[in-house]
Order: structure tokens, then C-alpha cells, then sequence
């Protein structure tokens, strides 16, 4: 039996700034000399939807929309050459299919991508059909790690950052009538680096994972006017009734207007005209929308409301779309004496698994769209209101989906699982912070930030979670107040797991196999970050065939279901002591894990959905009043 405990008397035992995270897993294994495969392809009901010519033909950036617009997804050239190699090859390998990453099934390769590799993409298309003076941009959902993009021979930029959009004007480059030439070139270092890259590794064995390189989200040319809307947010006003919109513009600014329609359910609700704006570079100074009868976004009722803008400026109009729920989120103290979590100045009990977001096809990236959107309704089936999405950074559309289907989200930052962190124990405390090298932490607060500006527009996102464990923590206080101001309109967990420094709206517990909590204190909401993790080997649908593992392993879905319920009792009782939220372990079995609700095929579920829907809502429902 993995124990906690025992986990801990032998992390204890080598390198804290490691080992302090070896009670998220089982004992360590010797690594394999090469990276684990699955005995036979695993796959999930979607992967033969997957059409290799044309894969997710969705419009990826929900929350910013144009009609206008060119999907470059689908078959390009790979070469996988020596890091050394700086220029394009002169000759490339075979075909990969974009966006599924090299070391994925889908993507037709299936091979590893080494440090000392460069991985190079190709592929031709013709020039886009534009009105005059249009700007065409080439855009990225995300590129694992550090990307090299030439555009018919032209360097145009190196990007660093897996989880984060990125773009370029490409317009003044292209050739008229004649076939435009693409080539990325990708280095990444995996877990010989500093950078925040979740749980892949080179060698997978237990809590770790295939690694994923390359291009991994959608590739597209995004195709507009000269004068146009270049970001936007909205940022809603619970208690005022209204939104707060602000605009990024690009382009002339002559008689420059926005006409702004809000809708709800088809119906426009509420319209302004803006025609004061800021820089060219800054956003506009937000202007404030009431909204007449306002209808909250609840995961009861994920009500959301639909935004057009038409922006006109030296003579050119640009129509985008886009969406906001009307929600509050905070953490006070309830009528009961304990520190809660509010959504729409009600106190709620968030419950939901840890879901980590990996596919046995396509391991980052789901087969589908409606793959992806799969797995959000089966947690809403399942009877949860919250996930936590753990230590990756999602595709756009599935927090769309956690938007559209009512799932609240608690969204970790990728950690970095680097070996370079001088740890030390505060006199007095059993907590670790660390002191990371100047570079890795510039590169880690950089994508932070990048994730916080790239998902604050989703109203299902409703918490923030920096480090989970201490897998990379550094400079914790300092970086969870960071991640508060920049975005004070959501709760900080802080951190998730293990070593407090008393920062954060919630002192966050794990424990396995649990359910257990810290000791409610007024400032701080108490929460169980992880606990959980029942293993169930179901055959037939399994990434390997032996050796895999659970936190407590059980012979039969029976004694799993039994050993379920008696947790949630639990929690019951814990609730009822303060505890505001509590988080499973969790969604799918990954890899050699079994411990999902889920087969990592996505073919069995090990409790059904109506009996977990039934136990969790005696856990989520309100307190009933005396």
C-alpha cells in the first residue's frame, strides 16, 4: 500500500527540491532505457473521425471570432535532423499530421524527439484570396517549446513557451500567384530544462508521461481589414448588473468607432457606440455596458451572452464576435463561521476530479473537437460543478465547452520540474521555497502571465494555481500576489499541496488516499487539492499490460464503488468542519496509471455516471438552513 507517509520518509531521504513532490508518487523505478510504448495502439472512439487531411476544422479562438479565415491543419513534411541544424533540411523524412505531436499516433510518426534533435515542419499553400489591404496573420494555438517560423524564406521570429498563442503579420511577405512556403523549426529540451513543461518526460514511468514536442494546437491564417480589433476583454460586473469591455486596435485610427451589440439569446439586450480610444499599442479604457434583467452564468445555468462588435476606421470595418458570463468569484467568511467559496454571493462546495488532459492517440491534443467536448460532459454527468485542470494549458475550445456545458474551472500553471532549485527550510517551518535561476524564472513568470492573459476572458475559469506541490515553487509569495494583481477578479490557490507560506485564498491539502483537510483559519478557505487515486486495471484498455498502478488498487469496480462512497461520506463530515472544495484523483487513467473514473481509451467508466451523480449531489448541494 502507498502510503503518504511512506512516500514522504523516503523523499526525505535525497534532494529535497525534488524529492518534496514523491508523495504524488508511487516509489520510483528504475528508468527505462528508452521510452515506454504501449503493448498495442490504444485509442479512443474519435480517432477514426479524424479526418488526417483537414483534423480540427474548428474556428480555435472562441472568444475573438472572424469569418475570414484559412486552417492550415493537416499533412505537412517532418524532418527530424541534429539539434546543430540550423537551416531548413534539404530533404525532409515523410509526413506528419498537424496539429497532433510527433510523438503522438495521430500525428503518423510516433517517434521521439531527443534535446539534442531539432525538429523541422514544412508545408506549401496557396496565397490567400484578401480585399485590398487586408492584413493576413499567421497564428499558432501553441508550438512545445521554442519555435523557429519562416515564411517563404524570411525568419520571422523564435517564439519560447508551450501553452501560449502566438503570430505573425505576414502580409508584406506574400507571393502573388505562387505557392507560399511554411517552415517551423522546434527544440525542445523536455525535462532536461528549466522550462514549464507539466509532466512529459523523456523516459515515462508512473506520474510521468510521454513527452510532446512540436506543434500541438491549430495553425491558421487569421485574415483582416487594415483597421482592426486586435484583442479584447470582457470583464463582468456581478453586482453592478453590467460588463466592462476594453479593446486592443490595430491599424489607421481616422473617424474610428466601435459599435458594440450585447445579445442574450438572440436578442440584443443592450448596444453602444465607443469612439474615445486609447494608444495604439494599450487597450482602451474599459467602458461599462448595463445590462438590463441580468441573467447570471451558474454551472446550473451556464447562461452566456453573445458580443458583436463592428469597428470602422479609415475606411475599413472589422466584424468580430464574442461571449461573456455574467459571474462573481470570491472567497469570505459564511454564515456558519467558516471561510468559503462564493459564486454569485452564494456560497458553494466546488467538486470536481483532477483532469490532466492527455489522449492514448494524440496525448496533448484531443482526436476531435467533439472528443474534447466528451470529456466536459462526462464530468457534468457525473455530477460534478468544478475540475481542476492540472498542470497543462488546454486548447481554447475547452474552456468554451467547460463555458457553454456550466463546469467551473481551477487552472494550473505548468510546472517546471527543474533540478536546479537551491531549497532551503525557514527556521521554524517545515515549508519549502525555492530559488530558481534568474532565466528560468523570467521564462516562468513570462508564461504565467501569458496563461493568465490568454484564458481571463472565460468565465468558467475561476481559479488560479501557480504550483502545484513543489514542483518548480520559487519565490512563492511574491509570485502568488503577482498572480493576484494581475488578475484580482479570481481566487489564488496558494499553492496546491504540500508547502504553504501562508499566502493565497486557500490553505490547500493533498492527501492520498484520504479524504483529510487542514484545519479551517479565518482568511483562508480550507481545500483538498488532491486526494483519492483508487486504481482499477480494466483489461482490454490499458497502455501496458502489467505494471500498472493506482494509489490504492482494487480487483473489481465493486470494491472500487464501495471505498468511493465511504470517501464521499467523508467529505460530508468534512464540510461540515469548513472544508470549502475538494478535488479526485481522477478523471481518465493515464499511461501506466489506473486510477481514472475513466479508461485512458475514454471506453469504460468504472462507476457508472448515475450512481456518481447521485453521491455527489448530496456532497454539492446547499447547506440547508435551520
Amino acid at each position: 500500500m502507498k502510503t503518504p507517509l511512506l512516500l514522504l520518509a523516503r523523499a526525505l531521504l535525497v534532494f529535497p527540491a525534488v524529492a518534496c513532490c514523491a508523495a504524488d508518487a508511487p516509489p520510483a523505478s528504475p528508468a527505462p532505457s528508452a521510452p515506454a510504448a504501449p503493448a498495442k495502439l490504444l485509442v479512443t472512439p474519435w480517432a477514426a473521425k479524424m479526418d488526417p487531411q483537414a483534423p480540427l476544422p474548428e474556428y480555435p479562438r472562441p472568444q475573438l471570432q472572424r469569418d475570414t479565415w484559412v486552417n492550415l491543419n493537416g499533412e505537412w513534411d517532418y524532418a527530424i535532423q541534429p539539434r546543430g541544424a540550423n537551416t531548413p533540411p534539404p530533404a525532409y523524412d515523410g509526413k506528419i499530421v498537424v496539429p497532433f505531436a510527433v510523438e503522438s499516433q495521430l500525428s503518423g510518426v510516433q517517434k521521439t524527439v531527443r534535446p539534442s534533435d531539432r525538429l523541422w515542419y514544412r508545408r506549401t499553400f496557396p496565397a490567400p484570396t484578401v480585399a485590398k489591404n487586408s492584413r493576413v496573420w499567421l497564428r499558432f494555438g501553441a508550438v512545445d517549446w521554442q519555435a523557429e517560423v519562416y515564411f517563404n524564406g524570411q525568419l520571422l521570429a523564435r517564439h519560447e513557451g508551450g501553452y501560449d498563442p502566438f503570430g505573425f503579420d505576414i502580409t508584406d511577405l506574400i507571393k502573388a500567384d505562387a505557392p507560399q512556403e511554411l517552415v517551423v523549426a522546434v527544440w525542445d529540451p523536455t525535462d532536461t530544462g528549466s522550462q514549464p513543461r507539466g509532466k512529459q518526460v523523456l523516459d515515462p514511468a508512473n506520474i510521468f508521461y510521454t513527452s510532446v514536442t512540436g506543434i500541438w494546437q491549430t495553425v491558421w491564417l487569421d485574415i483582416s481589414p487594415g483597421a482592426r480589433v486586435r484583442d479584447l476583454t470582457l470583464t463582468p460586473d456581478f453586482d453592478h448588473a453590467s460588463v466592462h469591455l476594453s479593446l486592443k486596435l490595430g491599424g489607421p485610427r481616422a473617424n474610428a468607432k466601435a459599435d458594440v451589440r450585447v445579445l442574450a439569446a438572440g436578442k440584443e439586450v443592450a448596444r453602444t457606440e465607443i469612439t474615445q480610444f486609447g494608444s495604439l499599442i494599450d487597450f482602451t479604457t474599459p467602458v461599462e455596458i448595463k445590462l438590463p434583467e441580468p441573467h447570471a452564468w451558474s454551472p446550473e445555468d451556464p447562461f452566456l451572452y453573445q458580443v458583436e462588435i463592428t469597428y470602422s476606421a479609415g475606411g475599413f470595418e472589422d466584424k468580430v464576435k464574442s461571449y461573456f458570463g455574467l459571474r462573481k468569484i470570491e472567497r469570505k467568511l459564511a454564515g456558519d463561521g467558516h471561510e468559503r467559496l462564493f459564486l454569485n454571493n452564494q456560497p458553494v462546495f466546488m467538486y470536481g476530479p483532477l483532469d490532466q488532459g492527455w489522449w492514448p492517440d494524440g496525448l496533448y491534443t484531443a482526436p476531435t473537437d467533439e472528443a474534447l467536448r466528451w470529456d466536459v460532459a462526462k464530468m457534468k454527468e457525473m455530477g460534478f460543478n468544478m475540475v481542476r485542470k492540472h498542470v497543462k494549458v488546454e486548447p481554447a475550445r475547452w474552456y468554451y465547452h467547460c463555458d457553454t456545458l456550466g463546469l467551473l474551472v481551477w487552472q494550473d500553471m505548468p510546472s517546471a520540474l527543474q533540478e536546479d532549485i537551491a531549497s532551503h527550510v525557514p527556521p521554524r517551518q517545515q515549508a519549502l521555497d525555492g530559488i530558481m535561476a534568474p532565466l528560468a524564472d523570467a521564462q516562468f513568470r513570462r508564461e504565467l502571465s501569458n496563461m493568465i492573459d490568454q484564458l481571463r476572458a472565460f468565465p468558467s475559469i475561476v481559479v488560479w494555481v501557480p504550483f502545484n506541490e513543489c514542483w518548480g515553487q520559487h519565490n512563492t509569495n511574491e509570485i502568488l500576489a503577482s498572480v493576484k494583481q494581475l488578475d484580482p477578479t479570481r481566487l489564488v490557490d496558494g499553492p496546491s499541496g504540500w508547502n504553504d507560506l501562508g499566502f493565497g485564498d486557500m490553505i490547500d491539502m493533498h492527501d492520498y488516499p484520504g479524504p483529510g483537510m487542514f484545519p479551517a483559519r479565518l482568511g483562508r478557505a480550507s481545500v483538498l487539492g488532491e486526494f483519492g487515486g483508487l486504481g482499477l486495471p480494466v483489461s482490454g484498455h490499458l497502455w501496458q499490460q502489467d505494471k500498472n498502478w493506482g494509489y490504492r488498487d482494487f480487483g473489481s469496480a465493486e470494491e472500487m464503488t464501495k471505498q468511493y462512497e465511504a470517501m464521499i461520506a467523508k467529505l460530508r463530515v468534512l464540510r461540515q468542519s469548513g472544508l470549502a472544495a475538494a478535488v479526485y484523483t481522477q478523471l481518465t487513467d493515464i499511461e501506466t496509471e489506473v486510477n481514472g473514473m475513466i479508461t485512458y481509451d475514454r471506453q469504460i467508466t468504472k462507476i457508472p455516471a448515475e450512481k456518481l451523480a447521485e453521491l455527489h449531489r448530496g456532497l454539492i448541494a446547499p447547506e440547508q438552513k435551520p
